[in-house]
């Protein structure tokens, strides 16, 4: 058996407010799921990304502090426009996160953004630049 990668998970101090936050990245979780303390998006390809509270990580992990010196990665998300990234990254700003990295054209050939979610998990927006 060859293990393969299906599920990618962070740690949420408020569930309502992240729900409601990672659905403006278009991630599509199920009605209630406010409420819970864990919770998945069906990604394309099956692939999952879940969001988990402080206090289900210390249910099974009493000892679990968040990451100091440093910050949790969140993944990258792709847009579909350089000009998506600059919209979406604003987006999130005024829905409660924090900037990092404001949009730029990276020397990769992409245009680029970093920002901390309203729990400082940091996330990646990213599109492909034009072809000059």
């Amino acid at each position: 058996m060859t293990p393969q990668l299906d599920f990618f998970g962070i740690v949420v101090s408020d569930m309502a407010r992240s729900v409601a936050f990672y659905r403006k990245l278009g991630l599509e979780f199920p009605d209630g799921a406010e409420n819970e303390g864990h919770v998945e998006a069906k990604l394309p390809g099956g692939f999952r990304y879940a969001l988990d509270t402080e206090e289900v990580m210390r249910s099974f992990d009493p000892e679990w502090q968040r990451p100091t010196g440093g910050h949790a990665e969140g993944g990258a998300f792709r847009c579909d426009s350089p000009a998506e990234v600059d919209e979406v990254y604003a987006d999130l700003l005024a829905a409660g996160g924090s900037a990092h990295k404001p949009p730029w054209d990276a020397f990769w050939g992409m245009r680029y953004a970093q920002l901390k979610d309203p729990d400082g998990t940091l996330l990646s927006l990213y599109a492909p630049l034009p072809k000059t």
